[in-house]
Parts: C-alpha cells; structure tokens; sequence
C-alpha cells in the first residue's frame, strides 16, 4: 500500500500540531491504519502514539480498519467547500475510528495568522489576514451579486428563463382547462 506524500504528511501533520483537541481525539487510535481512495490514487497512513499521522512502514503495515473513498470530482468539489468534499465521501470500517476521523477532518482549520505572525510579527499577520478574509468575503458577494443579476436580466429583460410565479400561473391554468375538458366532457357524454 502506498503511504500519503511526504509534503502532505508534513501539512496534515502541522495542522494537527496546532490543535491539541485533534491529537487527543486520534490519540486512542495509535497504531491504526485508514485508506484514502480518490480515483486513481489510493494511500494510507498511520496514526501516531502522538495523535498525528505517519506514513506505514513494512514493519508497521496493517490492514486499514477504515477505507475513506472520495469521488474523482473531489478537486471540483472542494470549491464548493469542505462540507461538499464530505457529503460525497463514503467511509467504511470501524465506526469508531471513523468517527473520530470524520469529525477531526471536518473541523480542522489552518491557523494562518500563527503561521505567519512567526514571520511578519503579530500585528502585521493579524491586518494580512482581517484583509485576505475581508476580500474573499467581498469576492463572494459580488459573485453573489453577479449571479442574481443575470438571473434577473434573464427572467425579466431577455425572458429566456421562466420566473417562477410565472410557471405557476401556467400549472394552475393547466389545471383549470384540464378540469374544464372533464366537465366538457361528462356533458357530452349526457347528450350522446
């Protein structure tokens, strides 16, 4: 079985190193191993008598108690954000440790303004982040924005798009007629 990359064992494991709750939630799974599957790769790791992960060795290599198999559109997937990736991630095995591994994978958080505080100062790491979070915020927005004016344009400058009161004012008139023919129809029948 192939082990994770060494960059992202590294990565993993320095996010792991700034959350303490994180560790001590994989601390009682020391020694078991789990399966990543994202077509068409496949690696496992270990967790580690310390909480964070490690790459298995001959010595060490076990079966994985937990398979965790993402589809191929992961990389898709994750600009929708975090919660998409695990809407379409199926884990299997040990309900337990998967369990502990969901929930460490779904709340882990890079602490960048840490990071880099420890080479611009606390200050300047502190308005670099406020900035970068304040940009992407604006970025959403204005897609946001940009999204609900094209809908707009299309629904009442170039109708291309049917509004959606429109389309239930046709399904209610629809219903109407049909009702309508029915009646028609039973008094046709009374005079035949």
């Amino acid at each position: 079985m192939q082990a994770l990359p060494a960059p992202l064992l590294a990565a993993i494991n320095h996010l792991l190193g700034q959350a303490d709750w994180a560790r001590a939630k994989l601390v009682p799974f020391a020694g078991h191993a789990a399966r990543i599957k994202l077509p068409p790769f496949e690696a496992a790791f270990l967790v580690g008598d310390d909480g964070c992960i490690a790459a298995p060795t001959l010595a060490t290599e076990t079966e994985p108690e937990v398979s965790i198999s993402l589809p191929a559109a992961t990389p898709l997937l994750a600009l929708q954000g975090k919660d998409a990736v695990m809407r379409a991630a199926r884990i299997e095995g040990s309900a337990e440790f998967a369990e502990a591994l969901g929930f460490v994978i779904r709340n882990l958080r890079w602490d960048a303004e840490e990071d880099l505080s420890k080479v611009v100062g606390d200050i300047a790491a502190h308005r670099i982040v406020a900035g970068t979070r304040d940009f992407a915020a604006w970025q959403q927005q204005a897609a946001q924005n940009f999204a609900e004016n094209l809908a707009e344009y299309f629904t009442e400058e170039q109708p291309l798009i049917a509004r959606q009161a429109d389309i239930a004012g046709l399904s209610n008139d629809i219903d109407h007629l049909r009702d309508d023919v029915a009646r028609l129809e039973k008094r046709v029948q009374r005079l035949v």
